[in-house]
């Protein structure tokens, strides 16, 4: 019989683990927590929903279709197959992921220590050294790179767990940041606290990354010699629940310190840094930038690999060390557009594209009863994109008349979660023109 012992589960859990703790799940939910305050385990549940869930499921759904991301868009056709995957490896590619690796490594790692007159500088050293080992260690495959993330990972994990201790229990009324009681939430965190915490969910990319690193969770199942599907499929899951109870604890150790933190900082990357400075010593800040670079590293390197031979794959005639060149030097320009813009500008973006992915994964589920009709998914994910491109450009001061205005009457548009009623109506239009079809 192929079953897994409990060693074996902890080992698919922990290498899960390690593939979605990145750059975004360290800076996210302190700076959610800041302004979240009072409401901060309401905007911590959305945050995990829409982070830890999505991935999870968008596994699962990639494990039940076949292996790959691109069996999941296969659901719909090959083109649509070509156009998702090809967005998604952009998205936690060159886009936005890789390049928030080398600006989280300088914002914790060496920003604090340089003066503010030669930041743009010492930007520019840091992110340069940092995709150059990107790319050599890339091309070079070490066990350098299994090293660095067997040990600092955990080590990222204490830090982080010691600052949360320091939280709770130190008398911090002599420190030189301000903290105390958790304060009132802030804007949107006041009413929708959940939804809001949903989008700021998005931020960190894993539910993107969840079908890409569906492969590599195969791969580890089946290399334990478990060979049937439904088994694979089990250990998939169970791992994948394993890996988000762990997420889930360190986010919430995470928001807790931001909200416990009422000096405003610029971001999340930044407040983790200054506490703990102030908390744990100059020594806890330089471990925790050291740990943060070096895990940054991990994730650098694997999205590179991961998109170099996606790409290579696509286009043979260009080389993989063209690929990982391009894609490292890209990434080493927008690194440098700063942290915080690196984020304003991915929102809406993160915005648009979720809704699409989401109908997809939920969709991919009940593809026995979908079988061929493939407008389902064609006029649901259609029907959801629409109005959650008028959302994410009215979240930022863009609006297109009439449209905008009737996107503002449409159920749970003040949520952002606008687009669901029109994914429901899009599937059930995609059956009636399916039966209609047939009857003719």
């Amino acid at each position: 019989m192929e079953k897994l012992n409990m060693k074996q589960i902890m080992s698919l859990t922990l290498t899960l683990f390690a593939i979605f703790f990145g750059a975004g799940n360290m800076i996210f939910p302190p700076a959610m927590g800041q302004v979240a305050g009072e409401h901060y385990l309401q905007a911590l549940a959305g945050f995990i929903l829409t982070d830890a869930g999505i991935a999870l499921l968008g596994m699962i759904a990639v494990v039940l279709v076949g292996n790959k991301i691109m069996d999941l868009g296969d659901l719909v056709s090959r083109r649509f197959s070509l156009i998702l995957s090809v967005t998604v490896y952009l998205l936690i590619g060159p886009l936005f992921a890789l390049p928030r690796t080398g600006s989280v490594s300088y914002e914790l790692a060496v920003r604090p220590y340089v003066p503010e007159d030669y930041g743009w500088l010492a930007s520019l050293l840091v992110t340069a050294v940092f995709f150059s080992l990107t790319y050599y260690l890339s091309r070079n495959p070490s066990k350098v790179v299994d090293i660095i993330g067997k040990y600092m990972t955990p080590v990222l994990i204490i830090s982080i767990v010691l600052l949360y201790l320091a939280c709770l229990f130190l008398d911090k009324s002599q420190h030189a940041l301000q903290y105390g009681p958790i304060q009132e939430a802030q804007g949107e965190y006041q009413d929708i606290a959940f939804f809001k915490g949903m989008i700021e969910g998005y931020n960190a990319l894993d539910g993107p990354a969840g079908p890409v690193f569906a492969i590599i969770i195969i791969n580890a199942v089946t290399g334990f010699q478990v060979k049937e599907r439904k088994h694979v499929v089990k250990y998939t899951v169970i791992s994948g629940i394993g890996a988000v109870v762990i997420l889930s604890g360190i986010y919430y150790m995470l928001t807790y310190i931001g909200a416990t933190t009422h000096t405003v900082f610029e971001n999340g990357g930044v407040l983790l840094h200054e506490v703990a400075s102030d908390l744990l010593g100059p020594a806890g800040g330089l471990v925790l930038g050291a740990s943060v670079f070096l895990a940054c590293m991990t994730t650098s390197i694997g999205l590179t690999t991961s998109f170099a031979d996606y790409f290579h794959e696509l286009c043979p005639s260009v080389s993989y060390g063209k690929i990982t060149a391009v894609v490292c030097l890209f990434s080493f320009a927008v690194s440098n557009v700063g942290l915080s813009y690196l984020i304003a500008v991915s929102q809406p973006v993160l915005m648009m594209i979720y809704p699409v992915l989401i109908v997809l994964i939920l969709l991919s589920f009940f593809r026995k009863w979908i079988g061929e009709k493939k407008m389902v998914y064609i006029l649901s994910m259609a029907a959801a994109f629409v109005p959650a491109f008028l959302n994410a450009m009215d979240n930022i001061g863009m609006t297109f008349g009439i449209l905008t205005e009737y996107a503002r009457k449409l159920p749970f548009y003040q949520l952002h979660l606008g687009w669901i009623v029109p994914a429901v109506c899009g599937a059930v239009a995609g059956l009636c023109f399916t039966k209609k079809n047939r009857a003719r």
